[in-house]
């Protein structure tokens, strides 16, 4: 049980700062865990409102959350919508220069800011790991959970190290671990990676009704995309390809059709991805063309349209990638096209990687 007066807060600051008359779902039992300062682990679906479950905690503890989030504009889009609510959220990675990174260190050890968003690899650090130690730190949350089991054993493997990392900043500060999918394999590694076997878990239902799934042969498929997005002009949505070559490709494509759609791959310059990605998010493009790299934990409520014009990489990608479309509850489309050859690519590609 948490006392009263925060209990208060919660529900003055659901309302006030965040525009939500009641909690949805698990939400309400979820806060009051890390409040309480249990470990937590949460399996929810993309748009059932995970990322409150931490922002809201943090608005009424003392000091600052960490949040360990795996992309830059995952972070700068989260940060953005938190300073519009007028929360002093903040992140630290490579964008900042000497004098930014100061001032946000600044604002953490003064109990200013209440989130602070960080890569697993820039929390490694040693600079960072000092100025933490001596900071009030409320929680720590883990966003995109997931990521530990996926890339966490080659890709990024400052992903396994998290545990040790937290415990070198406070071996008693709660965590909370949030993913929208994790296969029964990937919940335990998430577990035993951050040493969570203690933690309470909350699983919601991953029945998304207002989404409609459609399968297609590839074939012209180029024809069959600008057929079905002239169905839905003017509406925002999301073309996934396999390669950055096919991204830029079918950019082109709708551009020429006279489609606003931007590209966006991990090959861009950062600053022209994050440029991409804020006309997007502002309405002033309607496409964004995409390798699996756009899209984790962008929170733009009217996605009617997700479309893989290649296969997914995999069952759990293709449920993450299509869960960006319909967040505002809204009726969305996810359409696939399929070809065997896309699956033979993919196959070498997981075999090379092996």
């Amino acid at each position: 049980m948490i006392n009263a007066s925060i209990e208060k807060e919660l529900k003055k600051n659901l309302k006030e700062i965040f525009g939500f008359d009641n909690f949805r779902g698990e939400q309400e039992k979820i806060i009051n865990s890390i409040v309480s300062g249990k470990n937590t682990f949460v399996i929810m679906p993309t748009g059932a409102g995970k990322s409150l479950c931490y922002q809201l905690p943090a608005t009424v503890l003392e000091g600052t959350a960490i949040v360990i989030s795996p992309l830059i504009a995952l972070m700068k889009n989260q940060v953005d919508q938190l300073m519009a609510f007028g929360i002093n959220a903040q992140f630290l990675n490579s964008t900042l220069n000497k004098t930014e990174m100061n001032r946000v260190k600044n604002d953490v050890t003064n109990g200013v800011c209440k989130l602070l968003y960080i890569a697993p690899e820039s929390l490694n650090k040693e600079d960072n790991l000092a100025f933490l130690k001596k900071a009030k730190i409320s929680f720590v949350a883990v966003d995109e959970a997931h990521c530990i089991s996926e890339w966490g054993h080659d890709f990024r493997p400052e992903y396994r190290k998290i545990r040790e990392i937290i415990e070198n900043i406070d071996k008693s500060l709660p965590i909370i671990a949030l993913t929208a999918t994790a296969t029964p394999k990937v919940q335990l590694d998430i577990k035993k990676s951050l040493d969570m076997d203690d933690s309470e878990l909350f699983k919601t239902s991953f029945n998304r009704a207002n989404l409609y799934y459609e399968v297609r042969p590839k074939q012209n498929a180029k024809k069959q995309l600008i057929k079905f997005l002239n169905q839905h002009k003017a509406k925002s949505g999301i073309v996934y390809c396999l390669s950055r070559k096919k991204v830029a490709e079918i950019a082109e494509l709708l551009v020429v059709n006279g489609y606003k759609a931007l590209p966006y791959h991990a090959g861009l310059d950062s600053d022209v991805r994050m440029k991409n990605q804020d006309a997007f998010l502002n309405e002033d493009c309607d496409i964004v063309v995409a390798t699996i790299a756009f899209g984790m934990g962008i929170d733009k409520p009217d996605v009617m349209f997700v479309v893989h014009y290649d296969a997914p990489k995999s069952l759990e990608g293709y449920y993450q990638e299509t869960g960006r479309g319909g967040r505002d509850g809204l009726d969305g489309t996810c359409l696939m096209f399929y070809a065997l050859d896309d699956i033979t690519k993919l196959e070498k590609f997981n075999k090379d990687k092996n």
